[in-house]
């Protein structure tokens, strides 16, 4: 009888978190532009925990220089959490306590300089070894019902195909693929939010764009992918793009699909983004939101 390959669990996910932030300057100068806050949390917070809420054990953060304070944010706080707890502070102290995790949730790998996604996902090669793993992009917030990457993980479990690429990805305007890794359509599933994917290109031109349909950041690799970046070809932009590695496994034979996430997503990389997502997540805090609509809808109709 043909033996059944059981499928590996996804258990350790990367957060590339490298980035100058040249765009949020002077914001970013002495601040990691991931601790930059939608409403009260970290950019990077939402991402972490959205991650642990998918039902991921590790983090791997690909850190840059200058970036200690994310190290910090998730560690404890013992003179924080001591006052907070002599003064009787106890929902402050909850939220504090929310960040800590216990020793091993969390590894941290350097990138010594900003060669692309690829190289950050590959600096983590050693730590995610060989079992297929998820890459979060934190720039990307999802606000919705059921976390994005649950929603992958769901889809990737129900594929049943061991050694599958699961990308997450938006329909965008055609004139907009050149901002986006796009994925060459083969196949849409019944339910038509899945599809399987002959190719992907990095940042094409509208007039060569396969589909438009374009990756965000939430995806699941086959260990494969990394051997492909182990070759550190340049790409686009001189570059070197997980989208190439993940085209080279599709060209070996890898099962690749994209899945259209429910939710709403906001670039936080992006300044339009970054200030809609602070006030999409306040408008929906249920402590904020009621005294701030009005308040927005009197800015907009002075």
């Amino acid at each position: 009888g043909s033996k059944k390959v059981t499928m590996q669990r996804v258990r350790k996910a990367v957060l590339p978190v490298a980035g100058l932030g040249t765009r949020f300057l002077p914001a970013t100068k002495a601040m990691p532009k991931e601790m930059l806050t939608v409403v009260d949390r970290p950019v990077i917070q939402h991402a972490v925990q959205e991650a642990l809420a998918s039902g991921i054990e590790q983090l791997i953060f690909v850190t840059g220089r200058g970036k200690t304070a994310i190290e910090d944010h998730f560690d404890h706080a013992f003179e924080l959490e001591a006052t907070l707890q002599a003064r009787g502070k106890h929902d402050a102290l909850e939220t504090v306590e929310a960040t800590n995790f216990p020793p091993g949730t969390i590894a941290y790998v350097r990138q010594q300089e900003p060669l692309g996604l690829g190289h950050a996902v590959w600096c983590a090669r050693h730590v995610i070894g060989d079992e297929p793993f998820a890459v979060l992009l934190p720039d990307d917030i999802i606000l919705g019902d059921e976390p994005c990457l649950a929603q992958l993980l769901e889809v990737y479990d129900r594929l049943d195909a061991p050694g599958a690429n699961l990308i997450g990805v938006e329909a965008v305007e055609p004139e907009l693929t050149r901002k986006f890794g796009v994925l060459d359509i083969d196949r849409w599933d019944a339910d038509g939010t899945s599809f399987s994917a002959k190719g992907i290109v990095e940042k094409p031109e509208p007039e060569v764009a396969p589909s438009n349909m374009a990756v965000f950041g939430r995806y699941i690799l086959d260990p494969s992918v990394l051997r492909h970046l182990d070759r550190q070809e340049k790409g686009t932009g001189g570059e070197i793009q997980l989208t190439d590695a993940i085209d080279a496994s599709i060209r070996d034979g890898v099962l690749t699909y994209g899945h259209l996430c429910e939710g709403q997503r906001f670039d936080c990389g992006s300044k339009t983004g970054f200030v809609l997502a602070n006030v999409a997540y306040a408008l929906q805090d249920p402590e904020l939101g009621p005294g701030l609509l009005p308040a927005i809808k009197a800015l907009i109709e002075d």
